[in-house]
């Protein structure tokens, strides 16, 4: 049994260290989110942590990406990292409101907490949580080892918010299923590799983890979202490659200038 939808992508797309190794030489910067989507069906936008991008950018986004793609966006840091939720309620309605030109390319919101954000906010993460729109897909990273307990399954599952999966230095290796999808982001060790032009590190290993680790959910579920970071090999948009052939997912651009260069 294998999963019926996968979205995979990269955090991020706007990489120059790509060119050569994923982009075709001569590319510019306006041409990356095109050539990527014809790759990849998603990508994780970091770009909202810091600002809200104007319409004029969402529409282009829209209409430079193939139909089935899917953009998840990660909630921005004046509601997580410096509200910390606490009465972030209208702002979030107004980052919610501002993505909506995105139209059915939306995938899950990200609400990604910061790495002192304990369980002891458990009650003002419920009053956000409550708050949300159902219009709307959500997932929720935890980066404080307070949280990974019953508790905030049980939490997750009555809102059906999704329980991020990750593999990030420090924090448990798990999937908890809190909602009809999956998320999985693999982050690996910030600021680890100077610069991202080929993979460092072989995951096949990994790889087959995750899949043994995803195989019970299977008949539960029919979408997982999957996520790949720089700092993880060293080049992200290769492993992302890497992983769709290994379960056996169609590279869309046979033509694609793959890396010659390999750990």
């Amino acid at each position: 049994m294998h999963m019926k939808q996968w979205f995979l992508g990269t955090i991020g797309f706007s990489y120059k260290d790509w060119i050569g190794s994923f982009y075709p030489p001569g590319i510019t910067q306006r041409g990356f989110l095109s050539y990527y989507s014809k790759v990849f069906n998603g990508v994780e936008l970091n770009t909202t942590f810091y600002s809200i991008p104007s319409t004029v950018t969402l529409h282009s986004w829209l209409n430079t990406t193939t139909k089935q793609f899917r953009f998840c966006v990660k909630t921005p840091k004046r509601i997580t990292h410096e509200l910390g939720l606490k009465d972030a309620q209208s702002l979030m309605m107004e980052f919610i409101d501002s993505l909506l030109p995105l139209n059915e390319k939306m995938g899950p919101i990200l609400i990604q907490l910061p790495p002192k954000y304990k369980q002891e906010n458990y009650s003002i993460l419920e009053e956000f949580l409550k708050s949300l729109p159902l219009s709307h897909q959500y997932a929720i990273e935890f980066r404080h080892g307070s949280w990974f307990n019953q508790k905030t399954s049980n939490l997750l599952a009555k809102y059906q918010v999704c329980w991020v999966s990750n593999d990030y230095p420090n924090l448990p290796k798990e999937i908890n299923l809190t909602s009809n999808f999956l998320y999985i982001r693999w982050i690996g060790v910030n600021g680890m590799y100077q610069h991202h032009t080929h993979e460092r590190v072989d995951k096949i290993d990994e790889f087959r983890w995750w899949l043994e680790k995803l195989q019970p959910f299977y008949s539960q579920i029919s979408t997982c979202y999957g996520f790949f970071n720089n700092d993880y090999t060293g080049f992200a948009a290769g492993t992302c490659k890497r992983f769709k052939l290994f379960i056996d997912l169609p590279d869309e651009i046979e033509i694609h200038p793959y890396q010659d260069r390999l750990f």
